[in-house]
C-alpha cells in the first residue's frame, strides 16, 4: 500500500459532500451566484434525528454529536463513546476541532477588508506580501508566478499553488505516519508553511478551471489579513468574525490542549493505525488560518446563519462568495466552490452552503439553507476509518459513510424520500441503495488531514500523476 497514493491526489477538506442534481432541477450550475432556492419549510422530526445518528456509530463511528435546526425548531443530540478506553460517552456541545470550516472564518474576514477597501479581490498577492514571492534557486519565477496569483484566487482555489500537508509530515511519502506523533507538540510558523506549499509542485496555471484544492491558499490568505490590519490574523479573526457573531464556544487553540468538554479524537489512517491513535492533543499551528478554529455544532449552526443573514459581511461581499467555480476534490470529482464556502445541492431541496472539515481524528461538516432557516452540523471522532484493498488502490464500502449521509439528508432535507428511513433500516440494502442514489459521488476525503479521492462505495483511488 501506497500512502502517497492517498495523501499525494488532493490535499484538502474531509468530506465534501456532492450530489447529481437533475436536469430539470431548479439549482444553479457551477459560476452562479446566490439566486438559488432556500430549503423548503419542514419540522423536524427527532425520532429520525435519533435514529439516524445512533446508526453511525451502529456503523462503526466512535462518537457522532450534531444540531439540527429548522426556523425556531432546534434539536442535538450524541451517540456513542467519547473515549472508548473509559467508556465516557460523547455528549451535545462538546468541543471540537473543525478543520477546514475555518476557511470559511478566514474569507469572511478577508471579505471584511475588502469592504474597508484594504483588500481587493482581483489585486495580485504580491501587492500584500510580496516578500513570499522573491526567487530563488529553486524557483527563479516565484515573482512572476506571485504577480499572476489574486487574492481571489486564493480564495476560491485557483490559485494551482501547491498543498503543504506533505511536506510538513514527510513520512507520509514513506508509507508511515510517523511524522504525525513526531509533529504533535511542534510549532510551525505560516510562513515556513507558504514555503513549503510553494515549493510543491503547481497543479496548474493561476486562474485555470477547474481549480485545485489547497490549504496553502488560506494560510497565504492569513499572512494578508496580518498585514494590512497590523495584527495576528487569529486576533483579527476572533474580534471580528467569531466575537461579533455571538459565538461563546468558538476559538483559536493557544496550547495543544483543548479546553472544555470533548471528545479524544481517534485517527486509524486507513487501518496504518491499529488500533486508532488519539490526536486530541495535538499542536495545531500546522493547520494555522486553514483549520485551527475549535467549536461546537450549535455555534457553527450560528455562524453560518448570521453570516448567510447578512450579520457578518454585507449583501454584496456574500454575492461574490457565494460564486462559485468547479475545484477538484478528487479524481474526475469537482465541487461547486465560491470564497470560503461550497455548494451543496439535494433534490427538491435545494442549495445548501457550508463547508466540511478533517483534521487527525476529527471530522465535522456544516450546511445551512440560503436562507439560513434549515441547518445540520455534525462531529465525529474517528477519521479514515475505510480500508484499502489487497492491492492498496481502491477503498473499501464503508458503512460508516452511508449512515453518515443518511443522517445528513434526514436533517437538511427530510422531505426526500429515503425509503423506510428509520435507523434499523438504515442497516438495510435498501436504504444503502438509497444513498447511493441521492449523493452518487458519495463522501471524498479530502481532508487538511490526509488527502486524497472519494471515500464511496467502489470508487477508485488515483496515484498523483
Amino acid at each position: 500500500m501506497r500512502i502517497t497514493h492517498l495523501a499525494g491526489t488532493a490535499l484538502g477538506t474531509t468530506l465534501l459532500l456532492l450530489t447529481a442534481v437533475p436536469a430539470a432541477s431548479a439549482v444553479p450550475a457551477a459560476g452562479s451566484t446566490a439566486g438559488s432556492k432556500a430549503p423548503g419549510p419542514g419540522r423536524l422530526d427527532r425520532a429520525e434525528l435519533r435514529g439516524t445518528l445512533a446508526a453511525i456509530h451502529e456503523a462503526g463511528m466512535y462518537g457522532p454529536y450534531s444540531s439540527v435546526r429548522c426556523g425556531r425548531e432546534r434539536w442535538t443530540g450524541a451517540a456513542g463513546l467519547a473515549d472508548v478506553d473509559t467508556g465516557r460517552k460523547v455528549t451535545p456541545g462538546m468541543r471540537h476541532r473543525v478543520g477546514s470550516i475555518s476557511k470559511t472564518f478566514t474569507a469572511v474576514a478577508v471579505m471584511q477588508q475588502v469592504e474597508r477597501g484594504r483588500i481587493r479581490l482581483d489585486a495580485p498577492v504580491t501587492r500584500y506580501v510580496p516578500e513570499l514571492f522573491r526567487g530563488t534557486g529553486t524557483d527563479a519565477n516565484a515573482r512572476e508566478r506571485g504577480d499572476a496569483i489574486t487574492v481571489r484566487m486564493l480564495l476560491n482555489h485557483t490559485s494551482h499553488i501547491g498543498d503543504y500537508v506533505l511536506g510538513a509530515f514527510p513520512s507520509l511519502k514513506q508509507n508511515s505516519t510517523s511524522s504525525l506523533d513526531e509533529g504533535r507538540f511542534r510549532s510551525i510558523s505560516p510562513r515556513e508553511l507558504v514555503r513549503l506549499g510553494l515549493a510543491a509542485d503547481a497543479t496548474g496555471t493561476p486562474g485555470a478551471q477547474p481549480g485545485s484544492y489547497s490549504n496553502t491558499n488560506y494560510v497565504l490568505a492569513g499572512l494578508i489579513l496580518e498585514k494590512v490590519t497590523g495584527q495576528k490574523a487569529s486576533a483579527y479573526i476572533t474580534r471580528h468574525v467569531i466575537d461579533r457573531a455571538g459565538l461563546h464556544h468558538t476559538s483559536f487553540p493557544r496550547t495543544p490542549y483543548i479546553k472544555g468538554p470533548h471528545a479524544r479524537m481517534y485517527e486509524s489512517f486507513y487501518g496504518l493505525i491499529d488500533p486508532p491513535r488519539d490526536y486530541s492533543v495535538y499542536d495545531m499551528s500546522w493547520a494555522s488560518t486553514a483549520g485551527a478554529i475549535i467549536s461546537t455544532t450549535d455555534d457553527l449552526n450560528r455562524f453560518y446563519r448570521e453570516l448567510l443573514t447578512g450579520g457578518l459581511v454585507g449583501r454584496a461581499s456574500l454575492a461574490e462568495m457565494r460564486r462559485t467555480v468547479p475545484v477538484l476534490v478528487g479524481p474526475e470529482a469537482t465541487i461547486d466552490y465560491g470564497l470560503g464556502v461550497y455548494a451543496l445541492d439535494l433534490p427538491g431541496c435545494g442549495r445548501f452552503w457550508g463547508h466540511d472539515g478533517g483534521v487527525f481524528g476529527a471530522g465535522t461538516i456544516s450546511f445551512t439553507g440560503a436562507d439560513g432557516k434549515r441547518q445540520l452540523s455534525m462531529g465525529y471522532n474517528l477519521m479514515k476509518y475505510q480500508r484499502l484493498n489487497e492491492e492498496g488502490t481502491e477503498l473499501e464500502p464503508s458503512p460508516i459513510d452511508e449512515a453518515l449521509i443518511m443522517h445528513l439528508v434526514k436533517g437538511l432535507c427530510p422531505s426526500l424520500d429515503t425509503g423506510p428511513g428509520s435507523g434499523a433500516a438504515l442497516k438495510s440494502g435498501i436504504a444503502a441503495a438509497d444513498a447511493r442514489r441521492l449523493l452518487p459521488d458519495g463522501l471524498p476525503d479530502v481532508g487538511l488531514s490526509t488527502g486524497t479521492g472519494p471515500l464511496a462505495p467502489n470508487r477508485p483511488v488515483a496515484p498523483k500523476p
